[in-house]
């Protein structure tokens, strides 16, 4: 089984630069709604993301478009290198500052900028 979020937003672009420049995801599927894009597939490492305009959801499956309001997703990401992740999520908002959880897991969480909240983590080894 393989599970991918969609994240549904207002408009693709400004969410880019994040994913691909900071975090080091490549786009490989790309689909245009006229001068902007409307849908793309995100990869890295084995791990996918998906974007979609609410204009192209509404588009696609019209008796979903009364059910896009808002951000009502959370993403949880591991990674391996947490004070490197520190330095791509520079400037960004953060929703939770630096902790140590009790289940042993380092964690940040920031807002991206489609306006979800992502929890970066990077468990912590013990001694």
């Amino acid at each position: 089984m393989k599970i991918t979020a969609v994240l549904i937003v207002d408009a693709i672009e400004p969410c880019l630069p994040f994913w691909v420049d900071r975090l080091g995801f490549e786009k490989t599927v790309e689909v245009p709604e006229g001068d902007r894009l409307g849908f793309v597939i995100l990869q890295k490492d084995g791990t996918e993301l998906m974007f979609q305009t609410r204009e192209s959801v509404a588009k696609d499956v019209p008796q979903m478009a009364p059910a896009l309001t808002g951000q009502g997703i959370g993403l949880f990401i591991e990674v391996p290198d947490f004070d490197d992740l520190l330095t791509r999520v520079a400037g960004l908002e953060v929703v939770m500052p630096e902790r140590l959880a009790f289940y042993g897991m380092r964690e940040i969480v920031v807002r991206e900028p489609g306006g979800f909240a992502v929890c970066f983590a990077s468990r912590v080894e013990t001694a």
